[in-house]
């Protein structure tokens, strides 16, 4: 009844070693008990099917795990993207990427992505609408493009301007509410929707502009700085992770390198 060969251990620990990090990446989610109620039921099928050898019931529950696959992927279609995504930025795949790329000369600092007159009139503005507590949420877009976003706010397609970034973000404004979003080197939208994070180590008074700015940061690899409406002070978020309390200097270092 138990004989397992040496295939079945190694099969046995190579979904051990899928469900552990399954785990650790939905520990923080609140579909973690869904998580749990398909281990239970997998534990179940094994029993009834492998062990105790039950045809009709096994061949039941074969019949719902087939059924099933689909479903989860349905209910963990969030986790899913963000794991492949967590794998395709990882570290060490991104040096092995980086033999595939076409080398170009760059006369940036070492490490950065922007240059200095594509971040200083973000940080500018950033830092004067700061001090006059104006909300803010604008999005850098890195690798990954960000068209299904741009799509729900009002095209602009705009140079990067301190004053244009301002009067957008102005409490009067129709585009003030919102997200705006540059790539290519230019301010191309406002007023984009963004996904909601529910994670629940936000801090308590971050606001909805921080919850979506840890909530591009999650599904992209774009950067996200907003300004808080209530205290002034200047947040990062950059892949589920952020930084509160940013002073000019290290925002400028964050906005060149566009990561942290």
């Amino acid at each position: 009844m138990f004989d397992f060969g040496l295939k079945d251990l190694i099969d046995i620990f190579l979904v051990a070693i899928v469900l552990f990090f399954g785990y650790k990446l939905m520990k923080k989610s609140r579909s973690v008990n869904i998580f749990y109620g398909v281990l239970v039921f997998i534990s179940i099928w094994i029993l009834v099917s492998k062990v105790l050898e039950m045809k009709l019931l096994g061949s039941i529950l074969n019949q719902l795990v087939s059924v099933g696959a689909i479903a989860i992927i349905v209910l963990f279609q969030e986790e899913i993207r963000h794991f492949f995504y967590a794998i395709g930025t990882h570290e060490r795949v991104g040096r092995l990427l980086k033999f595939f790329k076409p080398k170009t000369s760059n006369t940036l600092e070492e490490d950065s992505r922007y240059d200095r007159d594509t971040i200083m009139p973000i940080l500018m503005a950033c830092l004067n609408m700061s001090k006059q507590k104006t909300g803010a949420l604008i999005v850098m877009q890195n690798d990954l493009p960000l068209g299904d976003f741009i799509r729900t706010g009002e095209r602009i397609d705009a140079k990067i301007s301190q004053r244009l970034i301002e009067n957008i973000f102005f409490k009067n404004s129709p585009l003030h509410d919102g997200a705006m979003i540059i790539s290519g080197g230019q301010i191309t939208a406002a007023s984009c929707i963004l996904p909601i994070s529910h994670d629940l180590d936000i801090p308590k008074e971050f606001g909805l502009r921080h919850r979506a700015a840890r909530g591009i940061s999650k599904e992209t690899d774009a950067l996200a700085i907003v300004v808080s409406e209530e205290t002034g002070g200047i947040t990062a978020s950059y892949n589920n992770e952020y930084l509160p309390h940013m002073d000019a200097e290290r925002l400028e270092r964050v906005l060149m390198k566009g990561r942290f």
